[in-house]
């Protein structure tokens, strides 16, 4: 009799089928470049799944796609360097992009910009939650979208995409999104802002049993994000119930 899968396993297989999926769409303009993490930073997402993916999470937050000095960077979901490799404890190499966009680099773990989102959201859960393992005992983050895009220096978030070039995207981030929500069985998906919530949803719907939420996201262009993160996000955690006062 065959073994059954670890979770961890089920999410690199997974993470590998939309990499594929994905790597083969093509973007018009105003898009000039697209950048698949997942392919060029393998290595290190990989190992992310295999350390933290593992057993059955209470919480699984779902972010937007990546951010040009997180993910883009290093394939970790909001993968602040300093955080990622400091606490995280990851690393590895990083190859490049199939076609480079010169105004918007991949130096991997020598990248000296900081991920704003990225070092708030795990700034608060090292806060909170002391360890890695402590954390990743009942928690997970993931992206929805793997795929970062560019219109020259500029970022572009999917939703700014054109329908025809969403459709076929979102099938198969939603998709992806199953495979995970099935997999780690999660009480509570929370997506950190509202267009992630808002794809959980659609992607989900009440199938899993699960329960939605959202909070702030933790964005620099974000006024309300500026005026104290952390302690807005904690308390709307706290309201849901997800987390204790």
């Amino acid at each position: 009799m065959t073994a059954p899968a670890s979770t961890a396993a089920t999410l690199i297989d997974a993470a590998r089928r939309l990499s594929a999926t994905v790597d083969a769409m093509r973007f018009a303009p105003p898009v000039t470049h697209v950048y698949n993490p997942l392919d060029y930073a393998w290595d290190v997402h990989r190992r992310y799944l295999e350390r933290f993916g593992e057993g059955r999470k209470r919480v699984v937050f779902v972010g937007m796609n990546p951010g040009p000095f997180g993910m883009v960077q290093i394939g970790v979901p909001f993968g602040e360097i300093a955080s990622a490799r400091d606490w995280l404890g990851l690393e590895g190499p990083v190859g490049q992009p199939r076609e480079t966009n010169p105004r918007r680099p991949v130096e991997g773990f020598a990248c000296t910009r900081s991920e704003v989102s990225g070092q708030r959201l795990w700034g608060l859960f090292r806060t909170r939650f002391g360890t890695p393992d402590a954390f990743f005992a009942g928690h997970f983050i993931a992206n929805y979208c793997p795929l970062a895009f560019f219109e020259g220096g500029r970022n572009l978030t999917p939703d700014k995409l054109p329908a025809a070039e969403q459709r076929p995207l979102l099938a198969a981030c939603d998709e992806h999104l199953r495979t995970l929500v099935a997999t780690l069985q999660p009480e509570w998906v929370i997506g950190i802002g509202n267009w992630a919530e808002k794809r959980a949803m659609e992607a989900l719907g009440t199938s899993t049993g699960a329960r939605f939420g959202r909070i702030l996201h933790p964005s620099p262009a974000s006024p309300a994000a500026n005026r104290g993160w952390a302690a807005a996000a904690t308390k709307q955690l706290v309201e849901l119930g997800v987390w204790a006062d």
